[in-house]
C-alpha cells in the first residue's frame, strides 16, 4: 500500500481543477454512490449467514423475479441518497417504476442539478453460487425543459452523459468510472475503508481473443447474429482465428473483463424480441460511454449506443460491446456488408 494513495474523494477533488464538468456537487454524489457501494460490499460478504439470499417472491418492473439482494441494493442506494436533494433531483432504479424525486421540499429540488440512473445489482441470479455481481449508474444534469411527465423529461441519449461508472464486488471491490476524460479505476481498501485510485487513464486493446454471449440463447438470434459467432468460433487453419467464450451471467464482470484485456460482448436481440433485455439508460448507456472513453465501442449492430433517443426510462435494446475491431466487425455482418 502506498504512503499516501489517492483515495476517490483526493482523486475528485483533483478533477475539479481540469476537468468543467466535475464540479463539487458532482463529486459528492459520486461519493455517495460509493458509499452505497461500500454498503453493498458489506452485505455481500455476510449474506448468507443473514438469510439474504433466495428471491422476495416478487417481481420488478421488468417482469423479473427480485432476489432479496436486488431490493436490498436498491434501498441500500435510496437511503445512502435520501436528503440529499441539493445534490441529486431525481434516481432512476431498475427496482423502481417510476423515478423516484429526491428531497422533500420543490425548493430543495429547484437547487439541485443531477438525474441518477441506476442497476443497484447486476447479475444478481449469480448470488446463489457465490459468483460475481456488480452495481451500474450513469449521471445526467437535470434538464431544463418543463413537462409534466417526469419519466419524459429523464429521456436524455447517453452521449449526454456526465459520468457514468460501475461497481464490481468480486474477489476485491472496484469502482470504475469516467466524467468523459478518461477511465479510472479504485478499489476498496478495507484497511482504510477507501477507495484507492489503481488505474489511470485506462485503454482496451482494438482487438481481442474472446468473446461474452449466452450461447444457449444461439438458435433465438437473428442469423446476422448467429454468422458473426460462427465466424468468431471458427479456426480457419491459416491465422489462426478462434476466439475463446467466457460468459459469467454479469454484464459488469464481463464488461469489465473485455475492458483490461479487449474482446467483444454481446446480447443481441432475438428474433421473437428484436428489442433484447438489456435496458438502454442504466446498462448499455453507461458502459458504452465508459467503453468509448477506453477506446471501445457499443452499438446496437445497426446504431451506436450513445446516439439512441430513448422512449422510456426501462427502454430495451439489443448490446455489443468491446473492442473496436469486433464491435465493428459485428455491424459489418449484421448490417449485411460482410
Amino acid at each position: 500500500m502506498s504512503l499516501s494513495p489517492i483515495t476517490l474523494s483526493k482523486h475528485l477533488a483533483q478533477q475539479q481543477a481540469v476537468v468543467s464538468t466535475v464540479t463539487h456537487e458532482l463529486s459528492l454524489l459520486i461519493g455517495h454512490i460509493a458509499v452505497g457501494g461500500k454498503i453493498i460490499s458489506r452485505e455481500l460478504s455476510d449474506a448468507a449467514l443473514g438469510g439474504e439470499l433466495g428471491l422476495t417472491g416478487k417481481t420488478n418492473v421488468q417482469g423479473e423475479a427480485v432476489q432479496k439482494l436486488d431490493k436490498l441494493a436498491n434501498d441500500v442506494f435510496v437511503q445512502t441518497l435520501d436528503g440529499q436533494g441539493s445534490i441529486v433531483k431525481a434516481v432512476v432504479s431498475e427496482e423502481m417504476e417510476k423515478p423516484w424525486e429526491v428531497g422533500g421540499s420543490t425548493g430543495d429540488r429547484a437547487e439541485s442539478r443531477y438525474v441518477l440512473f441506476l442497476d443497484p445489482l447486476d447479475g444478481s441470479s449469480n448470488l446463489d453460487a457465490n459468483l460475481t455481481v456488480g452495481s451500474i449508474f450513469s449521471i445526467h444534469l437535470w434538464p431544463s425543459r418543463s413537462h409534466h411527465d417526469l419519466s419524459v423529461e429523464l429521456l436524455k441519449r447517453g452521449a449526454d452523459q456526465i459520468a457514468a461508472g460501475y461497481m464490481l464486488y468480486g474477489p476485491s471491490t472496484l469502482l470504475v468510472y469516467t466524467c468523459g476524460a478518461g477511465v479510472y479505476q479504485f478499489t476498496l481498501d478495507r484497511r482504510i475503508g477507501e477507495f484507492v485510485l489503481s488505474g489511470s487513464r485506462l485503454q482496451m486493446p482494438s482487438r481481442g481473443k474472446v468473446y461474452g454471449a449466452n450461447d444457449g440463447n444461439y438458435a433465438k438470434w437473428p442469423r446476422e447474429v448467429q454468422r458473426f459467432v460462427d465466424y468468431l468460433r471458427d479456426n480457419d487453419g491459416t491465422s489462426g482465428r478462434s476466439y475463446a467464450t467466457r460468459y459469467s451471467g454479469c454484464l459488469v464482470a464481463d464488461v469489465h473483463r473485455f475492458l483490461t484485456s479487449g474482446g467483444v460482448y454481446l446480447y443481441p436481440g432475438e428474433k421473437n424480441k428484436p428489442e433484447g433485455k438489456l435496458r438502454l439508460m442504466y446498462e448499455a448507456a453507461p458502459l458504452g460511454f465508459l467503453m468509448e472513453q477506453a477506446g471501445g465501442l457499443a452499438t446496437t449492430g445497426m446504431e451506436r449506443i450513445g446516439q439512441i433517443v430513448p422512449t422510456a426510462v426501462h427502454q430495451r435494446v439489443p448490446l455489443i460491446i468491446g473492442s473496436r475491431e469486433e464491435v465493428t466487425m459485428a455491424e459489418a455482418f449484421i448490417q449485411g456488408t460482410r
